[in-house]
């Protein structure tokens, strides 16, 4: 039971990393264009079925099987690499909300994020999973 609850929390992990590196760029697109304009109203439905359809749920999930995982091995927390995984975690959850308000207010044409912002934050779900999986993998603790 706990390699398959493992393999799914993986599989939901790297859907909610790719629809976080995926958002940004949406949102960028977005930002260079104007509301009401085809690119605008465009990466705006785009990113808020990416959001609906992966992101959140994807999260949820990713949440939800790793609580699973440490109710099925609670003994994880006894090593050092899995509380620091663990504010990984929280902080790409952390990241996650930023996006999604960044994008809402973009949506409502009242965001000032720049796209130099914009493409530098992109960069910090690709940082986190690789220090994850290096955590996971290696126990460099």
């Amino acid at each position: 039971m706990y390699l398959w609850v493992k393999a799914f929390h993986i599989i939901v992990m790297v859907a909610w990393i790719a629809s976080l590196l995926i958002y940004p760029r949406y949102k960028l697109h977005q930002a260079k264009s104007s509301v009401g304009e085809p690119l605008f109203e465009t990466m705006k439905k785009a990113a808020a079925q990416l959001r609906g359809i992966i992101m959140i749920p994807s999260m949820a999930l990713t949440w939800i099987l790793g609580i699973a995982l440490i109710g099925l091995n609670p003994s994880v927390f006894q090593l050092k690499f899995m509380w620091v995984k663990l504010l990984l975690v929280i902080g790409v959850t952390v990241l996650h909300i930023y996006f999604t308000k960044v994008g809402r207010a973009l949506d409502a044409g009242e965001s000032n994020v720049s796209v130099n912002k914009l493409r530098l934050l992109n960069e910090l779900p690709f940082v986190a999973l690789i220090a994850i999986v290096i955590l996971v993998v290696v126990k460099p603790f």
